[in-house]
């Protein structure tokens, strides 16, 4: 973890001397408030029909969620870029890299079975008046032609103006593995992304600052626009993606922790709890990024490592929107149009859980893992359309877990590399995290 020149990240602030300033609210109670007042307001709004305040918290959460993704793109591109670039600086490098590859398909298998298994016990799409006529088709579903033929781009400005992740990091791998053959002559160049890359998380961490605000407009505006009535209809299937990400992240993950890393799961979520909170309600991976390598920093991982594993697990690593997500909705489509799904069809969407989840990119939502995983077992596309109402209520505890393992994963891998700073570990709170230092620097003060 970077040291901080005025005062140590995690020291335990002073007692305030009459006339001081009043000590500043953390930022987790910060983030509570805000889900508390946005549920409030969104009461509010939709018990007294007040029009302007739905629109109001919609602007607020739209916002917000606009910051985060305007620098996704850069965000990605250079931090994936420099990542690559850093592991010339650890020792088996790709020894760590097929390490973390491996780590990520594991707990994937795990999360999908788990999602298997809740779908087939619980039958999520049993009893809720839905019919195949409540659906309708997306304006785009993903196939797998698509999916591999997209990962190569067309040129280099549409991937940054589409939004296209995926694309993205395609060109800034072969860019980072360019530098690193051409040496020398490149330095200019990485010296100037590393650059770019401290502007562009320097902003994003004022955007991450205003996150309790942001919580007031999509919370509020989600129970505003969908209250209780539409939850109910969705009762089983939103327990059942809720039931499984908790299973997931306070189950298997403090399992691994214990028994793989022999390391205290409760000292992982007093560090990592910052960015899984971000993650609930900004519903980005991408956005979390850099307060996710922060957290991770501070449990011990190597900066150099961290910064290569976060980017690269921001988007592909997405046990909740990949994993559990997919096969839980693959389960209730098949039951609302009673279609009957046999074993070979629960093994391809294990597949395309593990081998596909790069298709969700970090962004916001999992309907491009969704059509994928519909479209693979010859599901009607249709019931995209049933879900997309419910979608940002799902999203919030996806993306928690999404983060949650982009976090455990490095963990997991430097502990039994024995790279891993147990004494930072060990003392790891769940303090405000200080602002994050670049992530290219591996010497920073």
């Amino acid at each position: 973890m970077s040291a901080n020149t005025t005062a140590p990240a995690d020291a335990t602030p002073a007692e305030p001397k009459p006339g001081s300033r009043i000590p500043k609210l953390p930022f987790w109670a910060q983030i509570l408030g805000g889900l508390v007042l946005g549920v409030l307001l969104g009461w509010l709004a939709r018990s007294q029909d007040l029009s302007w305040l739905v629109t109001t918290l919609d602007k607020i959460g739209s916002i917000f969620v606009q910051l985060l993704k305007l620098a996704v793109a850069p965000l990605v591109f250079f931090a994936i870029l420099v990542s690559i670039t850093n592991l010339r600086k650890v020792n088996n490098a790709a020894r760590l890299a097929s390490r973390t590859l491996l780590w990520f398909m594991i707990t994937s298998l795990i999360a999908v079975a788990i999602g298997l298994v809740i779908g087939l016990v619980t039958n999520p799409g049993a009893g809720t008046g839905l019919t195949p006529k409540d659906g309708g088709k997306p304006d785009h579903a993903g196939s797998w032609l698509d999916f591999l033929t997209g990962i190569v781009p067309t040129d280099v400005i549409t991937p940054f103006t589409e939004l296209n992740v995926l694309q993205i990091v395609f060109m800034a791998v072969v860019a980072g593995i360019a530098i690193l053959q051409v040496g020398e002559k490149a330095k200019p160049i990485l010296t100037l992304s590393e650059s770019i890359l401290e502007l562009l998380q320097k902003a994003l961490w004022w955007v991450i600052k205003l996150a309790p605000i942001g919580t007031i407009g999509l919370i509020g505006y989600a129970i505003a626009t969908y209250g209780w009535d539409l939850i109910s209809k969705y009762a089983t299937f939103t327990a059942d993606i809720y039931v499984g990400c908790a299973l997931v992240m306070f189950v298997v993950y403090p399992t691994l922790l214990a028994t793989v890393a022999k390391l205290s799961p409760l000292q992982f979520f007093k560090g990592a709890w910052p960015a899984i909170q971000l993650a609930f309600v900004s519903r980005s991976s991408v956005g979390t990024m850099p307060l996710t390598q922060k957290v991770t920093e501070r449990l011990g991982v190597p900066k150099e490592y961290a910064s290569f594993s976060v980017p690269f697990g921001a988007t592909t690593k997405m046990d909740g929107c990949a994993a559990i997500y997919p096969a839980i909705a693959a389960i209730f489509v098949a039951q609302i149009f009673d279609i009957d799904l046999s074993v070979g069809d629960y093994l391809l969407i294990a597949f395309v859980s593990v081998v596909g989840s790069a298709a969700t990119a970090g962004l916001t939502g999992a309907t491009v893992m969704l059509t994928l995983t519909l479209s693979t077992l010859g599901l009607p596309m249709e019931g995209v359309g049933l879900l997309l109402a419910i979608d940002p209520i799902l999203d919030m505890m996806r993306t928690a877990t999404n983060v949650a393992g982009q976090v455990v994963v490095p963990v997991i891998v430097s502990a039994r590399e024995r790279i891993l700073d147990r004494d930072a570990y060990d003392n790891a709170t769940s303090s405000p995290v200080d602002e994050p230092q670049p992530v290219a620097l591996s010497a920073a003060a």
